[in-house]
């Protein structure tokens, strides 16, 4: 994901739709069943997962996010889910039958389709999560869900200093590139960048800590409102997981596609 994009979906996660003012807890337990019955199917199943593509489908046009953002943050991620089936066609070279098309292939190619498009519903899911929320909320609720202090503290940090250390680089590039005369980069300077730039990270890092520290910081996140789980909340994640479950027990028995 770029900087520019990370920007944009941080900006859709403060609007004001439906699905935004749910609560997070609700949705972040939503989401999960949803892609815990997606990964689920077997590992042939194809056709069969393709009614889930309604679910992250009615919450885009719910949540008013950009299709087209959504694909485009989809395909940025899936060479990792590619990459996980690749092999999948020379490995698995089980003939079997394609009914509605009346021809033989691949068992892999059937299963490496399979990952690609469990992949793109669950990427999918995470991205209207991440972009129907705020980051700061969908940790608070991850700490209000009980998760361990540690994981929460560290990823508040990571969003809060993500945007602050990148702007750092765009800086010491944009300086190297008006000294060099827009020479391109070597190997040497790029990796002297690198250096400079974790120095200063860890610099600052340790003026931040001292900071908090001073402040009265004991390693939890405190916040002054409280959430409130509603009564609309409670419908998202019941009919959330009534089409997940009815769609899974519905195709319940081992169909290949």
């Amino acid at each position: 994901m770029s900087y520019h994009d990370a920007h944009i979906l941080d900006q859709y996660a403060y609007q004001a739709s439906v699905v935004h003012r749910l609560d997070p807890r609700a949705k972040i337990i939503a989401i999960l069943f949803f892609v815990i019955t997606v990964v689920s199917f077997p590992k042939y199943a194809l056709i069969s997962l393709l009614p889930f593509a309604l679910y992250p489908l009615v919450l885009v046009i719910l949540s008013g996010l950009s299709l087209r953002f959504l694909l485009r943050q989809v395909l940025i991620a899936s060479p990792f889910f590619i990459l996980v089936g690749l092999f999948n066609p020379f490995l698995d070279r089980t003939m079997i039958d394609v009914p509605f098309l009346g021809v033989q292939v691949r068992a892999g190619i059937i299963s490496f389709a399979s990952i690609v498009l469990r992949g793109f519903l669950c990427v999918s899911g995470a991205v209207l999560l991440v972009s129907s929320s705020s980051f700061p909320r969908l940790v608070e609720a991850l700490q209000a869900l009980h998760l361990p202090k540690a994981f929460t503290v560290q990823l508040m940090f990571l969003y809060r200093y993500l945007f602050l250390l990148i702007e750092e680089a765009k800086r010491m590039s944009q300086a190297r590139r008006l000294r060099s005369g827009g020479a391109k980069n070597s190997f040497n300077s790029t990796v002297s960048m690198l250096s400079v730039l974790l120095m200063r990270t860890l610099d600052r890092a340790g003026a931040i800590w001292l900071a908090m520290k001073a402040r009265g910081f004991q390693d939890e996140i405190k916040t002054a409102r409280k959430m409130k789980y509603g009564f609309r909340d409670f419908i998202f994640l019941l009919l959330s997981i009534i089409f997940c479950l009815g769609l899974r027990l519905i195709i319940f028995e081992e169909i290949k596609f």
